[in-house]
């Protein structure tokens, strides 16, 4: 697998990350352990996680929002996901094997939740620092420059190597960066966009400037919360197959089930089957083949999961990767 730089350090993490939002959503503990087992085995050593990735958290948003109380998840323990790591990283002894990331819910950047949901997160994984941290989506109520003073000073005390944030858009980037060189503060060093074949905005809102200013880029949903992979039947949101992502989360219907995504799905079914592989693993080569990006964040229920991102991320579609950024 292998290393890349993150932003102006000289840290480096593996070119594809493990998502573990599925961590006691929709894998339960068990799974989750050999999953992290089969990725650290491959290579895969950088993890994504965030205290609000839970299967707690899961179902009180769909009830709040859809009146559901019937649970879909695997465990309604909240912040299941950091949880589940810091109980691998005790079992297994692998701290300083991994790189790993946690982050703030979005819309929670004062310097008082910054310092608050650190040292929470901290204890969830069982450990006395992050490699990297970043706020999961802006704070329009918080300016930034006080947010990354706050982060800042978490780097100095050793709780933080590297900041950075997550559902940013080139102007709100460009703001941080701003800021950070006006006050003399850190700025953020790595971005985390949504990006996919479905929902390619980030090239042309979020990629220039991190090139450009030397951010890297951890793109996540390579499969469009699961909508790639073919699963769902065009024109009817009721027919959600039981413990997918629609299911438990279903506000990603919304963003997902329209015309031109499912065109995109009709036309990787074609292309997979005359190539000869899954569509999984060519909508994955697509997000993980574009020359800005620097890793991957690949969420797995299983390790064939695992096992056909790392099947992507050594596939190379030339002049087809050109043909399926015109699909529409």
């Amino acid at each position: 697998m292998d290393r890349k730089k993150i932003g102006r350090t000289d840290f480096e993490i593996s070119g594809i990350g493990l998502g573990t939002g599925t961590f006691g959503r929709e894998i339960d503990q068990e799974k989750a352990f050999e999953i992290m087992d089969y990725a650290i085995e491959n290579g895969i050593t950088f993890f994504d996680t965030a205290e609000a990735y839970g299967g707690g958290q899961a179902y009180e948003i769909r009830k709040q929002a859809y009146g559901t109380t019937d649970v879909r998840e695997k465990s309604t323990e909240m912040s299941s996901s950091e949880l589940i790591i810091g109980r691998w990283m005790k079992s297994r002894g692998t701290r300083n094997d991994i790189e790993l990331c946690t982050k703030i819910s979005g819309g929670k950047a004062r310097p008082d939740q910054i310092r608050n949901a650190l040292d929470a997160s901290l204890e969830r994984l069982g450990t006395d620092f992050v490699d990297i941290y970043k706020i999961h989506s802006p704070d329009v109520n918080t300016p930034i420059a006080e947010s990354l003073g706050a982060m800042g000073e978490q780097v100095d005390l050793g709780k933080i190597k590297i900041i950075g944030g997550a559902n940013y858009n080139g102007e709100q980037i460009t703001e941080m960066l701003d800021q950070a060189k006006k006050h003399g503060y850190r700025r953020f060093e790595i971005m985390q966009p949504n990006y996919n074949l479905a929902v390619p905005d980030a090239e042309t809102e979020v990629f220039p400037v991190c090139t450009q200013e030397q951010i890297a880029i951890t793109s996540y949903s390579p499969l469009g919360a699961g909508f790639l992979t073919g699963k769902y039947i065009r024109g009817d949101r009721n027919a959600i197959p039981k413990g997918t992502r629609m299911d438990v989360a279903p506000a990603h219907i919304d963003i997902y089930f329209n015309d031109r995504s499912f065109n995109i799905v009709d036309n990787l079914k074609s292309t997979s089957n005359q190539l000869g592989v899954s569509i999984t693993q060519l909508a994955m080569a697509w997000a993980m083949s574009h020359s800005s990006v620097t890793a991957v964040l690949a969420g797995a229920k299983s390790i064939d999961h695992i096992k056909s991102a790392i099947n992507a991320y050594n596939m190379d579609l030339g002049e087809l990767r050109n043909q399926m950024s015109a699909w529409k």
